[in-house]
């Protein structure tokens, strides 16, 4: 019975939390920014095609890994996707691509 009264006011306290409205959470809207970037390997190729459907202009830069040990890893030249255009971004390895990625700066 003490038991139950020690935690009687965490579980209300627990309780109001979690039944509050959605609207009385504080909560900050994230400002919507980074283009969209798909990306297909082809053998030792790579080549990625970023849209940016924002405002903001997004650096974007194509990393390569690949995946013999004596293979030089790349990183791409930095290119600015402006507001509702799609640019694209080529790279290569000499043998297999391990894996590849792009990376988004705020300009």
């Amino acid at each position: 019975m003490r038991l139950f009264r020690a935690l009687a006011p965490l579980t209300s306290a627990v309780a109001l939390v979690l039944c509050a409205p959605h609207q009385a959470l504080p909560h900050e809207r994230p400002d919507p920014f980074g283009a969209e970037c798909r990306i297909a390997v082809d053998g030792s190729h790579v080549v990625a095609h970023c849209h940016n459907p924002y405002v903001d202009t997004d650096r974007v830069t194509l990393h390569i890994e690949c995946a013999r040990w004596w293979d030089l890893d790349t990183d791409g030249t930095p290119v600015d996707a402006g507001p509702a255009l799609t640019v694209r971004l080529t790279g290569r390895c000499w043998k297999e691509v391990d894996r590849a990625w792009v990376t988004h700066e705020r300009v």
